[in-house]
């Protein structure tokens, strides 16, 4: 259903999309994730056929978007990260002007009928769109994309602005759209992707680093044992951290230790990654109870999207490359707690030169600011 060769993207000296390829079939829903200036926006900009490509092709549909553009466009339904609304108008008046605009021979009035039910903007036909919460804003530019009734949907952002409650529906429509339609959905709300999607691509510095599941992704860029563990020492205080993850550090085998917050009174969750098809439960289970410590949970976990998200755009680790060595000491590491309600982030200094050969890479979170929303 749409087919990418090739496609690069320059502007002057500048690479935005370096010869990347992929395929997206029909009923499939790809969620498509890269970082800010990764190329991601430009790559979406070139399949919508809003900006030309340098070479390389797009076929939407069997029809190439540059030779065909009209004929292509047709087939794409697009809702862009701030939907395209005329704020003056009602939502019935602009529905009905996209309606001309897209040259739709579906009956009209049971077609606008349908896709407001399906939006669940029915109640607000007739009032104007400058007085909507963001929410609606949102809902009448999904159902822009969806006159026509477009064999390819491509939405950009498309929960930004809803409330909990809507954000559940909106997932459970593209997941009901997907069965008929090919879907590119791009988010940076990882959960969101994960929950929706059949397949992921993440576009890094301009070209594809990572293609396929979330579990097939993982299991190419790491081998690694990771695991969280609950445990309890002897005092019950902040000290009990400290001693416990400088001894989970000694451990061979350890490669990354870190302290969650404290989840019960005194108690504290730790991250550990082991080195690859190295068990290290049994010496953890020696290690306390050597130490007086009580294990209150070991969970052995998967990488989540966002630690493949990390490790490939943040440069820990590529698919199909050698881990690189990189000098401890390069960023700052936090330990987190709470006080008197507050989340406080202490930085902690390298004790010993051992720990500093260690390796341990820095405690990384993602945010991206630009794209929270709420309603007005």
């Amino acid at each position: 259903m749409i087919e990418v060769k090739n496609l690069t993207k320059r502007y002057g000296d500048k690479q935005a999309v370096n010869d990347i390829s992929f395929t997206v079939e029909k009923g499939e829903i790809l969620g498509f994730l890269g970082p800010n200036g990764a190329g991601k926006s430009t790559t979406m900009n070139m399949l919508t056929g809003y900006i030309s490509s340098t070479s390389g092709q797009i076929l939407i549909n069997g029809v190439d978007i540059l030779e065909d553009p009209i004929k292509a466009k047709s087939n794409i339904g697009y809702l862009p990260e701030i939907p395209p609304l005329y704020v003056d108008m009602t939502v019935d008046a602009y529905l009905g002007f996209m309606y001309d605009l897209k040259k739709c021979k579906l009956p009209r009035k049971a077609h606008l009928k349908e896709i407001c039910d399906l939006c669940k903007i029915s109640n607000v036909r007739g009032r104007l769109i400058r007085n909507l919460s963001k929410g609606y804003k949102q809902r009448v530019g999904l159902a822009q994309a969806l006159i026509n009734n477009p064999p390819v949907l491509i939405l950009d952002e498309p929960t930004v602005g809803l409330d909990p409650n809507q954000i559940i529906e909106i997932r459970t429509l593209i997941k009901k759209l997907g069965k008929n339609h090919t879907v590119i959905l791009s988010s940076h709300i990882l959960p969101e992707i994960q929950a929706v999607c059949d397949r992921i691509i993440i576009i890094n510095k301009g070209v594809v680093a990572a293609d396929g599941t979330a579990g097939d992704i993982a299991a190419k860029i790491t081998n690694e044992h990771k695991m969280t563990l609950r445990i309890e020492g002897s005092t019950h205080t902040a000290e009990d951290k400290k001693e416990i993850v400088a001894a989970l550090k000694k451990l061979d085998g350890i490669k990354y230790v870190r302290a969650d917050m404290e989840r019960e009174k005194g108690v504290y969750d730790y991250d550990v990654e082991a080195e690859e098809k190295t068990d290290i439960r049994r010496a953890i289970n020696q290690l306390c109870r050597d130490k007086g410590w009580n294990i209150l949970m070991l969970q052995l976990s998967d990488l989540t999207l966002e630690d493949i998200f990390l490790k490939i755009t943040m440069g820990d680790i590529m698919p199909g490359a050698e881990k690189a060595e990189k000098p401890a000491a390069e960023k700052p590491k936090f330990d987190l707690d709470i006080r008197d309600g507050e989340l406080i982030a202490t930085e902690v200094e390298e004790e010993t030169k051992e720990a500093t050969e260690e390796n341990l890479p820095a405690d990384t979170s993602f945010a991206d600011d630009e794209n929270e929303g709420g309603e007005e």
